[in-house]
């Protein structure tokens, strides 16, 4: 292998992410403890935008559009562990119905990715007879959703 592509293909390796190394964390309500979830497994971020169409008669036939509002929301998943203080604190925030401020980090690289205020609108344990029981988390973004890859960065994630 010549040096060249070896170097090109290395560059490649170290900027791709690992789904396994990104973390969902959420802080207790005084701002004091930031506790990545327990058991996770899956993560999503969505980012979306409204769209409303302007068509009119001089459209030539089509339609046409421009776009609205932003709304960003997570959906994360994993194995419940009931008896740690993230879902412990995610139970008490559903029932309070209060907002909680997020932040997705990249755990192998100890850098912030994202960060927000959001809702948690659902909460649901699954409970298979033949597997283990399982949580689904979905967080509704109130706000911006912000990007913390360019801010500077603490060292202790």
């Amino acid at each position: 292998m010549s040096e060249k592509l070896k170097t090109e293909l290395t560059s490649k390796l170290n900027t791709a992410l690992a789904g396994k190394d990104i973390l969902l964390s959420i802080w207790d309500p005084t701002g004091a403890t930031l506790l990545a979830v327990a058991g996770q497994q899956g993560l999503t971020i969505n980012r979306d935008k409204d769209t409303y169409e302007v068509t009119s008669k001089d459209s030539n036939g089509w339609k046409e559009n421009v776009v609205g509002n932003k709304e960003w929301s997570i959906d994360n998943d994993g194995v419940y562990v009931r008896s740690h203080d993230s879902h412990k604190l995610l139970a008490t925030i559903y029932e309070e119905d209060e907002p909680v401020l997020v932040k997705v980090t990249n755990q192998k690289t100890l850098t912030d990715m994202f960060g927000g205020l959001a809702l948690l609108t659902s909460y649901p344990v699954e409970a298979p007879y033949d597997d283990a029981v399982t949580y689904t988390a979905s967080l509704t973004g109130t706000g911006a959703l912000v990007d913390l890859e360019d801010a500077e960065q603490d060292p202790e994630v």
